[in-house]
């Protein structure tokens, strides 16, 4: 019984590391499409500050206006 049980633990140990014939993964269409829905809420950020920025700029337009 321990023969056996000694050529299992081999036969286990052979098994679990012989990984070499695994291929390589390749990148995932997930991550291609969370980079692009990334960079669009970047862009959307950007595009939020600008729009802030001449809102800003109108208002001290305003402001100095008033002050006239």
């Amino acid at each position: 019984m321990k023969k056996v049980l000694f050529v299992f633990a081999i036969a286990a140990t052979f098994a679990a590391c012989n990984n070499a014939a695994e291929t390589p993964t390749t990148a995932d269409s997930t991550s291609t499409a969370t980079v692009d829905s990334a960079s669009a809420v970047i862009d959307s950020a950007k595009v939020t500050i600008d729009s802030a920025k001449s809102t800003i700029d109108s208002a001290k337009a305003v402001i100095d206006s008033v002050k006239k």
